[in-house]
């Protein structure tokens, strides 16, 4: 991976649109993005005093009030697929800048901190892998894999939650749409026996298999496909063949509503599917999904405008 080229972009909105701009962006598939405002850019320019002179009254007009959406895709053909299906419709300006990965890192370096979740997690970067761990809790390291999740979004904060309540010792734990991993391994660190996780993003499998390595966690341990569960029956045979006492889907609702169909075939009786990534208007089309394909929704978690559901078979 170290050849890959990025493209940043970067959607200039206002605070009053954000949400709707982030709520299209994750609809579309955004798994990660790195929000900067006003306040950002004056605190840029604090801890860059001897910078000041190289900055116009122009670009500090321009900056006023203005809230900057950025996220990253690789600069190829792929990733400019992804771009064009990531802003239809945004109805926003948005510019592209071109990044090498140390370029991209280091950009992300300033807003990415560890986060306390739950009652037990930590989830840190890991150019903070060295740092001391608050006590009582389970760290999680990860390299934020660029367009991946990073545990930052809501979403992803309530489906851990949900890991951490759900994790029994020695369990199996499958995790669909996987990304970076964040949930899978998660539970692995929380003492799940084995994990298996797919992504239709093929790049996701290796992104997985390095923060998996950084917790100390090989693939004895871990599987992690690429594919799409719901058409590919080679990948729905080797991972439909075994009950999981977890199940994890932080994805979209449009994704989730499908999903909720094969769900039951792999989930053990007394276990627990957890789905993330619904905007809290659809949650309740979603329940109704999951109660058509024999799951009872029995807890709703919300954060920021994001529903997590937690099912069992009915």
């Amino acid at each position: 991976m170290e050849d890959v080229k990025w493209l940043e972009v970067a959607v200039n909105t206002t605070p009053e649109r954000l949400d709707e701009v982030t709520a299209k962006l994750t609809a579309a598939g955004m798994a990660s993005v790195v929000i900067e405002d006003e306040g950002d850019f004056k605190q840029f320019l604090e801890q860059n005093r001897q910078y000041w002179d190289y900055v116009d009254q122009e670009l500090l007009d321009r900056m006023a009030g203005v809230c900057r959406v950025k996220f990253y895709v690789t600069d190829d053909g792929h990733g400019r697929e992804q771009l064009a299906r990531y802003t239809q419709g945004l109805d926003c300006e948005y510019t592209t800048a071109p990044l090498s990965e140390n370029d991209w890192a280091y950009s992300w370096q300033k807003y990415y901190k560890p986060l306390t979740i739950g009652e037990r997690l930590y989830v840190v970067p890991e150019w903070e892998k060295d740092k001391p761990v608050p006590e009582g809790r389970v760290p999680l390291y990860l390299n934020p894999g660029l367009t991946f999740g990073t545990g930052s979004h809501a979403s992803t904060q309530l489906c851990l939650e949900g890991v951490e309540e759900h994790t029994r010792p020695g369990d199996r734990v499958l995790d669909l749409g996987c990304g970076s991993g964040i949930l899978s391994i998660a539970a692995l660190c929380l003492g799940a026996g084995y994990a298996a996780a797919v992504d239709i993003d093929p790049k996701a499998v290796d992104v997985a298999y390095e923060n998996a390595a950084l917790n100390g966690i090989g693939k004895d341990r871990y599987a992690v496909r690429a594919g799409d569960i719901l058409t590919d029956r080679k990948l729905e045979a080797e991972l439909g063949g075994e009950k999981y006492p977890l199940v994890l889907a932080n994805i979209v609702a449009d994704v989730i509503i499908p999903l909720s169909a094969w769900v039951p075939q792999v989930l053990s009786r007394d276990g627990v599917f957890l789905c993330s990534g619904i905007i809290a208007p659809r949650a309740q089309e979603v329940a109704d999904a999951l109660a058509r394909n024999g799951l009872k929704v029995t807890r709703k978690r919300e954060k920021n405008g994001w529903a997590a559901l937690e099912a069992v078979l009915a």
